[in-house]
């Protein structure tokens, strides 16, 4: 089966290519009209008590964006000028904001005196705005655009879950970045012609072209998948084609003629490239297993995009090695890199201390990455200091506090009740305000005298709304202390059909969601990516000892923001996790595979040896070639979330290469009589099975012959 496939590829090379430039076409044109999502709470699931109160909110008075505005140096008559500007804005729904209360049926009456108080002080006037679609939606950001326009961005201060949304999306599509040129001066120090590094960057474009092309089939991918999954996908399997060429250049150095070369690399180089692709495979798809949907959503781009680039590979590679391969010859050069031998006697010298040091700090740090203070929502995915709007929530905040706005809705009926909730969230020292048609609307004024627009977005046939605004956080302790004792207050008036929407609930359920998914997708991944192990190397052993250095690297790469006192974002630590498990196992493979070839006619010593020195530039190239495109993206991007996971690959590619360089040999020597007899049990297993498949087919076809005697 796979001498056909490598025959077929060698020999039907022009169709190949030909299907592959049309699948390029057609993926291009696609990603066009792939979407991207800016929101967390879509990927809720349909069980987490936000989704269902949002659902409801949907439905009643559609799903909305907030922002915060502050303008400096203005009037009080000037400032109630600009809110009804902006009130009048397409989008916007509602604006509370400085309006003196002087005239009942100026639409913002019912904001009483002591409540304007809030929005206007020394000179400087803020409005909480309400827009009528999500803090994503392509009208909201529109609305946002006009608001600069009347407020002035200089004169302007501009915050909330809107504002920063409409930032992240223009913020991603300016930085998405595929690191060429680095990874370009990575691949030239580390190949032996000038043509290689053009060769290999062609084709994972091609892979990533077919990847992000063929997203159209989920209609829409998170921002964080669409940031991060080209630059992964390039970094994590730009491997499989250098393992290919270098395969190709070592059995044509034989004296083999060019296509028959290709076809003896494509068998060989197969099954080692689909068992690291299999083991990355495994820990993405471990990662769609989250209950949080996210999760699904990176993990099968990223399975998807591994997948492409395993075919572009296997298929597309051997096509243009053999079409370019006179030009590869023709831009040959000597190593820019020096052997390293000398590497491989040095980390064996040392592997006693490496292995004290590392397993003296496995357990520590095992236990020191849970204790990391961790963000789960929104604020995670902010932008970080140094941006525009982190430098304006924090103007904000200084002159009129923190804002965090959150909102109750209520089954409509019971006027009394909602004045009463009102009043009772108002005297809470923890919230600022609590607006409500009942609640701020005086005493014996009918709600038939306020404007019918006014009254819609704050009363439906079935719910009223309660716009809240904490003095606190959108996340911490405090705040999520302060929004479960908000919601046990409203759950005392409303105990059926009440609902508690904002940034901190939301938060809260993704909390509880991603803590629980850990447990389960670390678990799932080790296990997953063990088995494939197992029944490469036919070991029960090797599994262990192939995890054991990359594991160590995971646990002290995570440690490492708790010794350093930073903070973690959640969703970047499972992710991360899985994806350093999946993509480096890569190194502990190819080392051990060396190190089982030189075991057949070298001693353990000679053999750890000798597997460092062949396995080092491989490992180093790919572990180089991560670790710099993680840390590009630590660097070049301004939103937290994404700057973080980037730093966690990088400095996890950087360990995991180490570990692997240093402890692994270590232990394969170490273990070196078990490793035998597990292998030598599996081989005599082996052969029996094959002997009794010999034996039955031989008997059936004895009995064929008989019957056709018989006829």
């Amino acid at each position: 089966m796979l001498e056909k496939m490598a025959r077929f590829t060698v020999e039907k090379g022009k169709i190949i290519e030909k299907f592959f430039f049309a699948a390029v076409v057609i993926c291009g044109f696609c990603y066009l009209f792939v979407g991207v999502n800016y929101d967390l709470s879509k990927y809720l699931p349909d069980f987490a008590p936000t989704k269902q109160a949002l659902d409801v909110m949907e439905e009643e008075f559609g799903y909305p964006g907030m922002a915060r505005v502050m303008v400096k140096n203005v009037s009080l008559q000037e400032a109630r000028s600009i809110r009804k500007r902006i009130e009048a804005v397409d989008g916007v729904e509602l604006v509370a904001g400085p309006d003196m209360a002087t005239n009942v049926y100026s639409g913002g009456a019912f904001l009483g005196n002591s409540l304007s108080d809030k929005f206007y002080k020394d000179g400087n006037a803020v409005f909480q705005i309400i827009f009528e679609d999500g803090d994503a939606d392509e009208s909201t950001h529109q609305a946002i655009r006009e608001i600069y326009d009347i407020v002035g961005k200089e004169r302007g201060c501009f915050a909330g879950s809107a504002v920063s949304s409409k930032e992240r999306q223009e913020s991603v599509s300016r930085e998405i970045t595929m690191a060429i040129v680095i990874i370009w001066l990575i691949l030239t120090l580390t190949t032996t012609s000038w043509f290689e590094p053009f060769l290999f960057i062609l084709v994972m474009a091609v892979a990533i072209i077919l990847n992000m092309g063929s997203n159209l089939m989920f209609g829409r991918i998170s921002f964080f998948t669409f940031s991060t999954a080209a630059i992964l996908q390039l970094a994590v399997s730009m491997d499989y084609s250098i393992f290919l060429l270098h395969t190709y250049t070592a059995f044509k150095n034989t004296g083999l003629e060019t296509k028959k070369a290709m076809e003896k690399a494509i068998m060989e180089a197969c099954s080692s490239i689909m068992a690291s692709g299999a083991t990355t495979i495994v820990g993405f798809l471990v990662i769609a297993l989250m209950k949080f949907k996210i999760g699904k959503d990176v993990g099968f781009v990223l399975t998807k995009g591994i997948i492409c680039s395993l075919m572009t590979v296997m298929f597309l590679m051997p096509t243009l090695i053999l079409r370019f391969d006179k030009k590869i010859e023709r831009t040959a050069h000597r190593p820019l890199i020096p052997s390293f031998d000398g590497l491989g006697k040095v980390m064996y010298r040392i592997r006693i201390p490496v292995l004290i040091v590392a397993l003296s700090c496995a357990v520590p740090c095992y236990f020191g990455q849970s204790m990391n203070y961790f963000y789960y929502g929104d604020d995670a995915l902010g932008s970080g200091p140094g941006t525009r709007v982190y430098e304006d929530s924090r103007e904000i905040e200084r002159v009129f506090g923190k804002a965090n706005v959150v909102i109750a809705m209520v089954p409509n009926g019971s006027p009394i009740s909602e004045r009463e909730l009102t009043k009772e969230l108002e005297d809470q020292e923890f919230i600022d305000y609590a607006l409500s048609m009942a609640g701020t609307l005086p005493q014996g004024l009918p709600e038939s005298f306020l404007p019918s627009n006014l009254v819609e977005q704050l009363r439906t046939d079935k719910y009223a709304r309660i716009l809240i605004s904490m003095k606190t956080m959108e996340e911490s302790p405090y705040s999520f202390a302060c929004s479960d004792r908000l919601t046990q207050i409203v759950r005392s008036y409303y105990p059926e059909d009440s609902y508690v929407i904002g940034m901190t609930p939301t938060t809260i359920d993704i909390r509880d969601i991603l803590t629980d998914d850990y447990n389960r997708v670390s678990i799932i991944s080790l296990l997953g990516v063990a088995v494939v192990v197992m029944i490469t190397f036919r070991s029960v052993m090797v599994p262990i000892l192939v995890i054991i250095p990359i594991e160590v690297a995971i646990y002290l790469n995570m440690t490492l923001p708790y010794i350093f006192g930073e903070s973690m974002v959640y969703i970047g630590y499972i992710i991360v996790s899985c994806l350093q498990l999946g993509a480096t196992i890569d190194y502990s493979i190819l080392m051990t595979n060396n190190y089982m070839e030189m075991r057949e006619t070298m001693d353990s010593r000679h053999s750890a040896v000798a597997a460092i020195s062949k396995s080092a530039l491989s490992v180093i190239t790919s572990g180089s070639i991560l670790t710099v495109v993680g840390y590009l993206l630590y660097f070049t991007s301004s939103i937290q979330a994404i700057s973080q996971v980037g730093r966690l690959v990088g400095r996890g590619a950087l360990l995991s290469m180490v570990l692997v360089l240093s402890l692994l040999p270590a232990l394969l020597a170490a273990f070196d009589k078990q490793i035998r007899k597990q292998q030598e049990k599996a081989a005599l297993k082996a052969a029996k099975r094959r002997e009794r498949i010999s034996k039955r087919r031989k008997k059936e076809n004895r009995g064929k012959e008989v019957a056709c005697n018989a006829e």
